[in-house]
This record gives C-alpha cells, sequence and structure tokens, in this order.
C-alpha cells in the first residue's frame, strides 16, 4: 500500500512559517534516541530563494501550435541536409566541415546513421588507403578528422600530426600563420588518451599561437570561445545556443542548416518547457522546497543539470525522471551537510539501508517526509521499468541511495570532527560516490539501456567502470574548485583541496592548480574509453557519461552555479530554456539569388 508523503509532517499550530523548520524538529525530538542537539544550534546556510518560481514556470508561452508549423517545415529540411552529407561529389573536407556544424548546431541526433556513413567513406577511400596518410591534406583537415574520428569511436593515432613537426620535433612555426588549422589543432588537442605526449604538445603550441589571433575578424569569437573552454567540454546545449548565433554571421553559412537548426532549437526549447511545467508542479505537489526551508529550492537548476546530460526529445521521460533523482539530491545533501545531528544522520544512513516503510518511525519528523518523498518515486521509476522491461531494479537504486547516504554520512563526521583532516586518497574514495556522479549513472543506466546485462551491473555497483569514475571525479573536483570557500566559512574541512593542502603542504594556489591538472588527466582517460571495442555499455550511456562531465564544468565553471547562482548562471537557463531563437526570413540570401537569375 502506497502511503501518503504528507501524513507524517504536520507543522506545530502555535509556529510562523520563518520557525516552521525548528517546530518541526521540536515535535520530533522526544522520538529520536540519543538526541543532544539543539534548535538554537541548528546550521544555516543561508541559500538565496530560487529564482525560478512556481508562477514564472507557469506563465511560460505554449507554442504548440507554432511548432506544428516549424515541424513541417523541419522535416523538408532534414531531408536536404541528408542530402548534403551523402553528396558524392563533395569532397571530403566539405562532408567533414558539414558534419562538424552538424554536430556543434545541435542537430547531429537526425542523422547519426547518415554520419557514420560519411565517416566510414572518408576515412577508408576506394583502394583500402587511410585518407588522413594524404601528405597533401593540411592541417585543418587533419585535426578535424581526427576530432570527429574519435568522437566517434574510431581508433585514430596521434602520429598522423608528425608531419607538421620540423627537424628538431617541433611544431612547424609555418603552422602560426594558419589560424584556422590551429584553431582545428587547439579542438582535436583536447580529444587525446593519458599519455600522448604528441597530442599534450599540440595543445601548449596552438594555445600560445592563438592567443596572440584574438585579431582575426573571421574567428575571433570562436578562438575566444574555445580558449575560454574548449568544444570537447561544453554543455552540448549551450554549445549550440551559441554556435546558431555565431553559424549565422559567418560569410559562407548555409542558410538551408541555418534554418533547420534555429526551427529545431525552437521546438525541442517548447518541449522542455513542457516537461519544466510538468517537473513544477510535482515540486509543489510533494512540498519539500517549503516544508524543509533549510534546504536548496532549486528545481529549475535541476531540470537544467539534466537537459545538459541528455537533451534529446526522445528521453523525455528519462529527463524527467532524472530531475526528481537531482531534487532529491540536493535536499538529502542539504539535510546531511547544513541541518541534521550525527545521531540523526546516523538514523536517516540506516532508513535509507533498509528501505523499509517501517523505517520511517525512527526518523524525526523533518526525515519522515523526505524519506518518504524518495522511497514513493524511486519506487515509481522501479515500477515503470518494471513493466515496461520486466526488470525489477529496486534493488540496485535503493543499493546506491545507501552507498551515497553512507558517504554523506561520513563527511558529516569529518566535519563534526575538525581535528582530523583526511587522507587526499580517503576524501576521493569517499568524495566519489557523495558527489552523486554514480548515484546519477545508475539511475541513466536503467532508465536508457534495453538490455541489462551483468556485466554492466558490475561495473556500476562492484569496480567501477572508468567512464563512471572518470566522470565523477571530473564532477567532483570541478564542485570543489567553486564551492571549497564557502565550504570552509561553514566549518566544513574536507574537500580535495584543502586535503591536498593539508597532505603535501602546499599553498592554496598551488593545490587548485593541481586540482585542475587532474581534471584534464582525468578527460585524457575518459576519452580512451570511447574507442574501447570491448565496453560493456551502450552508446547512449557512454555519451551521457561524457555530458555527465561536461554539465559540472558548466554549472561550477565560475562558480557554484547549483547552489549559488549568479546572474551568469542564470542567463545559461534563459539561452537553453526560456528564450527562443529569433526566426529571422532569408531576406539577403532571397536577394542573392535574385540577382543571380537576372
Amino acid at each position: 500500500m502506497r502511503m501518503s508523503i504528507h501524513m507524517f509532517f504536520a507543522p506545530h499550530p502555535t509556529c510562523s512559517k520563518q520557525k516552521s523548520v525548528h517546530c518541526a524538529y521540536l515535535h520530533s525530538s522526544a522520538m529520536v534516541e540519543g538526541y543532544s542537539q539543539q534548535p538554537s544550534e541548528r546550521q544555516s546556510a543561508h541559500y538565496q530563494p530560487t529564482a525560478w518560481n512556481s508562477n514564472f514556470v507557469k506563465s511560460l508561452e505554449n507554442r504548440n501550435n507554432t511548432d506544428e508549423i516549424q515541424k513541417q517545415r523541419a522535416e523538408t529540411l532534414k531531408e536536404d541536409v541528408r542530402a548534403m552529407i551523402g553528396d558524392t561529389y563533395a569532397n571530403s573536407l566539405t562532408i567533414l566541415e558539414l558534419i562538424d556544424d552538424i554536430q556543434r548546431l545541435g542537430l547531429s541526433y537526425h542523422f547519426d546513421k547518415d554520419i557514420k556513413r560519411a565517416l566510414d567513406k572518408i576515412i577508408l577511400s576506394v583502394n583500402g588507403n587511410n585518407v588522413m596518410k594524404d601528405q597533401k591534406i593540411g592541417v585543418h583537415a587533419i585535426a578535424l578528422c581526427f576530432r570527429l574520428c574519435r568522437q566517434h569511436g574510431y581508433e585514430v593515432s596521434q602520429d598522423v600530426f608528425k608531419r607538421f613537426k620540423d627537424e628538431n620535433g617541433n611544431f612547424m612555426e609555418s603552422l602560426s600563420k594558419d589560424t584556422k588549422g590551429l584553431l582545428s589543432l587547439y579542438e582535436a588537442s583536447y580529444f587525446s588518451f593519458d599519455g600522448e605526449q604528441l597530442m599534450e604538445e599540440a595543445k601548449v603550441f596552438t594555445a600560445k599561437h592563438l592567443k596572440g589571433k584574438i585579431a582575426n575578424k573571421d574567428l575571433v569569437e570562436q578562438i575566444n570561445n574555445a580558449l575560454e573552454m574548449p568544444l570537447q567540454h561544453r554543455m552540448l546545449r549551450l554549445e549550440a545556443r551559441w554556435y546558431i548565433e555565431a553559424y549565422g554571421k559567418r560569410k559562407d553559412a548555409n542558410y538551408l542548416l541555418l534554418e533547420m537548426a534555429k526551427l529545431e532549437f525552437n521546438m525541442v526549447q517548447s518541449m522542455l518547457q513542457g516537461e519544466l511545467k510538468d517537473m513544477s508542479r510535482w515540486w509543489e505537489d510533494i512540498d519539500l522546497g517549503k516544508r524543509l526551508s533549510f534546504t536548496r529550492d532549486r528545481l529549475m537548476e535541476c531540470y537544467f543539470w539534466n537537459v545538459g546530460l541528455i537533451f534529446e526529445p526522445k528521453f523525455s521521460d528519462c529527463r524527467k525522471s532524472l530531475t526528481k533523482l537531482t531534487v532529491f539530491i540536493t535536499t538529502i545533501d542539504d539535510v546531511y551537510d547544513v541541518y541534521g545531528s550525527l545521531d540523526e544522520l546516523e538514523l536517516f544512513t540506516a532508513a535509507v539501508h533498509r528501505w523499509d516503510i517501517e523505517a520511517v518511525e525512527t526518523l524525526p519528523d523533518y526525515m519522515k517526509l523526505c524519506f518518504l518523498a524518495l522511497y514513493n518515486t524511486t519506487n515509481e521509476m522501479a515500477y515503470d521499468s518494471l513493466k515496461r522491461k520486466g526488470v525489477n531494479i529496486i534493488p540496485h537504486l535503493k543499493r546506491a541511495w545507501a552507498d551515497i547516504c553512507k558517504a554523506f554520512l561520513m563527511e558529516a563526521k569529518w566535519c563534526s570532527n575538525k581535528s582530523e583532516t583526511p587522507t587526499f586518497k580517503a576524501y576521493l574514495d569517499n568524495a566519489l560516490i557523495s558527489v552523486s556522479g554514480v548515484l546519477m549513472l545508475v539511475h541513466v543506466y536503467f532508465l536508457l539501456t534495453e538490455t541489462i546485462t551483468k556485466e554492466a551491473l558490475e561495473c556500476l555497483e562492484k569496480k567501477y567502470h572508468p567512464l563512471v569514475e572518470c566522470s565523477s571525479l571530473i564532477f567532483r573536483f570541478s564542485n570543489d574548485l567553486a564551492t571549497s570557500k564557502a565550504e570552509l566559512e561553514r566549518g566544513e574541512s574536507a574537500n580535495s583541496i584543502l586535503c591536498y593542502m593539508h597532505e603535501i603542504g602546499v599553498s592554496e594556489q598551488e593545490a587548485r592548480k593541481h586540482i585542475s591538472s587532474l581534471i584534464e588527466e582525468t578527460w585524457k582517460k575518459m576519452n580512451k574509453e570511447r574507442v574501447a571495442a570491448d565496453s560493456p555499455f551502450e552508446k547512449p550511456f557512454i555519451e551521457t557519461a561524457f555530458n555527465l562531465a561536461r554539465i559540472a564544468q558548466c554549472t561550477y565553471q565560475y562558480g557554484d552555479g547549483h547552489g549559488a547562482p549568479d546572474n551568469k548562471a542564470k542567463n545559461r537557463v534563459l539561452s537553453v530554456i526560456i528564450e527562443p531563437i529569433t526566426l529571422v526570413q532569408r531576406l539577403q540570401h532571397r536577394s542573392n539569388l535574385l540577382d543571380t537569375v537576372s
């Protein structure tokens, strides 16, 4: 029998809204054995209220009628673009640049099979020779082909760039005059594997020369964008919005491709707004944001996170389930980090481990509400999976939740015992779980995968697969770089920066530099998994693991975009979810056509 998530919470009748959190605690204190902490001792992180309340979400314009008209036009354009990819008369570079534009404009999910066929054809010519061995091809074409091939899982050696080195083993200085080639080689260098020294040299060489090319009027915007964060690390949907606008300024823009990109972006955005409204109604119904007022109310940020994780329209149900998951992660993290006493946190951890409805009786009232909401929602996800796939995933989901609660509890104990700082390794072993990347990817696996295998489950639950470990570590390091200052001010004593400083005896600046270098090294290890022939995971899961690292770097690029979103964070939400792209008529293009005819 399903239990109501509201039945155990009743605010004390004499309490005001401002005092409801403390009152809930007073009401439950007698039920908690070993209780010692007084209400006045409760911490508060003073999180800012949400900038995106339910009234704002409800006010979003319904564009469904317009979408139907746009959809018909987009279908026509889709066939035109498909014909461009398969053009047998176009040279290899033209097709490679087209594929790159399609991907960066956010359209590649429509053309996966077409792109693979085109790349197969380009890599192997009719006589079996690899096109990248052609000595006549310049650095731009080679670097672009290298990047696209590695991105799509083809094994390509870094040795293809040896031809651009001089007799001393350095990259030829003549390359510095080829700005487009430099930019392509720079982006390609971020697809390197661990130990590829040549690619590291390419990164240093190109970065040095690109910084002196910002006066190049044709490529200045792309150069600045790449130097700020390389393409490989960028959130796909945010990159699509930026690239649509940048591509529209180019003199060589393909107007059919641009029109399709704008139409598709707006149609996807409209769909995302519909999902957001569904999520807003759900969030209001469970009422956690208001009841647990010490937590971060971050529904919009959680939804944006999962748009970054997986944006394609066909994964709508997955995206909404992951949004619910992320909301619970944020809320429960705040229970452990900010509000709960150690006694209460022990009880909550044990309740999640038992995953038994009777365990709720051991909890104080505010935790009852939290546990029941988590319990009901997770079981609903498992029920939907059982209906669709005939597999009971509750044991796997509850194990993942038990693991993260144990990791949260360990961090709470470290915070409580400020006299002892964990070793860097001990911190990372725990932080790999506490950052929630593993929990997210466990859910992603069951939500996306059609055929569940024993091998994949072992990689998610016992010895973590490099994809899971690497994306989670990038998430953790990015988070620590952005939030360590606020955590230290709250009295938390364990994060990667502080642990490294304490263990090695270096300054905060040196520790931050080291953590940043670890992010780069971790990306290299993850890149290798893209071309692994024996991966236990299907392509959608692999891409989502990469996207987890990307949305983490996006969220924490300028600060804590989740816990303390600033204007930059809000503008990201506006550009991806709220503000449509203006569909300007192709007047200049039509004028040019008329001039040609006359």
